[in-house]
């Protein structure tokens, strides 16, 4: 049986039956990205104006009187609508579609039959697989790379189709109808029963599909093809926008092009020359203070080498830094008789941290000293060093290898 969002596409709210309600849980995905599992209600309904996923397509989003439906899955012959508020059997309910999300999917679906009947006219490219993505879709086809040629002649094409303003039709055929064999289709659900859908576009393409489609291809508007990327198996993707999510894009594009043009000071033909200028001198500059950070390292170490309070537990933190730093000290004091604490960071945020010395003192003392500061790190040949969290705790850490450092002597 079609639903009604399959029988049109178009409608946005109709009245209908509900035929039962049974408590059911849902499987989602929290605001935190862990799994959440919600407590409702599977409401089977006579008809359904709300299309349940599948063929690649997303369900719907909606309401049934005024209640929020979570999810609509299709289950043989009907659909099963999760709501977190019981519906009586036998009751009439007014089922509303939430119209720009139905739209949008209407426009990628059959923005998708377009691309892959023009794929395969053209280059004889197959479809294995597509997916409706939440900002874009993409379009895996049976090549293992495609040219730029290729990928700009499928997008003069299908904009030419569209701008003819060809008619896409939906027509119901039986399993044993001879033109069931000219159709397209990737094969049908284990429990399909009834007639096979069939969605066409004049003159280009014969799909079997269940998803909703519209009527004419000027309702696609403009379809853009991003671009490509390797799929998996020798296959290629292709990424596609179609109708009001081109329109988006090329609005995010503007703003991102003003912002940058404030930024860069000049116009958007030289932005990308001005951002190579940019980053040529941010690599001079960070050559400039990377061979000035390790002249200050060396003066560094050779004054801790030479200072009076040297021996014992030698303790250094600099806000700036990284492991390179640390490690050029501890390369140019080069001494297995002293421990070495070196930290880079803010004082009382995150922070790396190295430990150095003797290479049995420092194998004991790493890992005590990570959990102190609530990090983790490695080590090896009398050096352990890793991430910190809590530089705060810096003192703890001193303390604790000056109370091995005395434990040790008091045993000599």
């Amino acid at each position: 049986m079609a639903f009604r969002c399959q029988r049109d596409s178009y409608a946005r709210e109709f009245t209908t039956t509900v035929v039962s309600c049974r408590p059911a849980e849902l499987q989602t995905e929290g605001s935190n990205g862990k799994k959440e599992v919600l407590s409702g209600f599977q409401v089977v309904l006579e008809d359904t104006l709300l299309f349940p996923e599948g063929g690649g397509q997303p369900d719907d989003h909606g309401t049934i009187n005024d209640i929020s439906v979570l999810r609509v899955t299709r289950r043989g012959e009907q659909a099963d609508h999760f709501t977190q508020t019981p519906l009586d059997p036998g009751s009439q309910v007014l089922v509303r579609v939430d119209w720009e999300r139905r739209f949008d999917h209407m426009q990628q679906h059959s923005g998708q039959h377009l691309i892959t009947a023009v794929a395969d006219h053209l280059f004889k490219l197959k479809t294995t697989s597509w997916e409706l993505g939440r900002f874009r879709s993409a379009i895996e086809l049976d090549t293992p790379s495609m040219t730029a040629e290729q990928v700009a002649a499928i997008e003069q094409s299908i904009n030419e189709k569209i701008r003819d303003r060809l008619p896409v039709n939906v027509r119901e055929l039986s399993l044993d109808d001879p033109e069931v064999e000219q159709v397209r289709g990737r094969g049908l659900p284990d429990d399909h029963a009834g007639p096979i859908r069939v969605v066409s576009i004049k003159g280009v393409d014969s799909n079997m599909c269940c998803g909703t489609h519209v009527s004419n291809l000027s309702d696609l508007q403009v379809i853009k093809i991003l671009g490509t990327e390797k799929g998996k198996k020798n296959k290629t993707n292709l990424i596609f926008l179609a109708g009001n999510r081109v329109l988006k894009w090329m609005e995010r594009s503007h703003g991102t092009e003003k912002a940058l043009t404030a930024l860069l000071k000049c116009g958007a033909e030289d932005h990308v020359e001005a951002v190579k200028k940019l980053q040529n001198s941010t690599k001079i500059l960070q050559k400039n203070n990377l061979n000035l950070l390790r002249d200050l390292a060396v003066h560094i170490a050779r004054r801790l080498r030479n200072s009076p309070d040297w021996g014992g537990v030698v303790v250094l933190h600099r806000k700036e830094g990284d492991s390179e730093f640390m490690n050029i000290i501890a390369n140019e004091i080069g001494s297995e008789e002293t421990l070495l604490f070196l930290t880079v960071g803010d004082e009382k945020g995150a922070g790396l941290f190295l430990l150095a010395g003797p290479p049995a003192s420092v194998e004991t003392l790493g890992p005590r000293v990570a959990e102190v500061l609530e990090g983790k790190g490695a080590g090896k040949k009398g050096r352990f060093q890793g991430k910190a969290t809590k530089m705060s705790r810096r003192m703890e850490a001193q303390a604790l290898l000056q109370d091995y450092i005395s434990i040790q002597s008091a045993k000599e």
